[in-house]
């Protein structure tokens, strides 16, 4: 098979969007992902999953700690320039989750302590241990064969 064959296979798992953060010597950086699920109830445990050629790669490896920021439907932009498939005419600030940065506005902000990496092909798996979340109302950004996506509204959810 083929790479093609592959990441369009992968792409017909819709996920949401996240951008992992992390912090160095006071300077924040961040990256779009949608690789990132939770692992364990007890201990809280998430995994973000990051190209080992990725500037986040070694970030994260120094820091030993990252942030999550669940992005909200509206967040296309803020999507995009973490990506680095845009370019924002207003620089970007920062929330803060205890001493982590996170993205202002993003339906939930989860801060991590990584407690195990693991090497996986041309990705590292970083294992964090939740140390706080932070919720806020809104609907999740969706990624979805090459495309944003926003979930549809069911009869049964429309209130009358």
């Amino acid at each position: 098979m083929d790479d093609r064959l592959f990441r369009n296979a992968m792409g017909k798992f819709a996920t949401g969007i996240t951008v992992v953060t992390t912090e160095i010597d006071g300077q924040p950086y961040g990256m779009t992902a949608n690789a990132f699920m939770s692992v364990s109830l007890q201990p809280r445990l998430v995994l973000v999953s990051i190209g080992a050629n990725a500037q986040m790669h070694g970030r994260i490896m120094r820091s030993q700690r990252y942030g999550v920021s669940i992005l909200a439907e509206h967040q296309q932009e803020v999507s995009a320039l973490f990506a680095g498939q845009s370019r924002a005419e207003t620089p970007v600030t920062f929330d803060r989750l205890g001493d982590l940065p996170v993205i202002k506005e993003a339906i939930a902000h989860i801060a991590c302590t990584v407690v195990a990496s693991h090497e996986a092909g041309d990705h590292t798996l970083f294992i964090g241990e939740v140390t706080d979340i932070r919720l806020q109302d809104g609907e999740p950004l969706l990624f979805s064969q090459g495309k944003y996506r926003a979930l549809a509204a069911r009869q049964e959810d429309m209130v009358t």
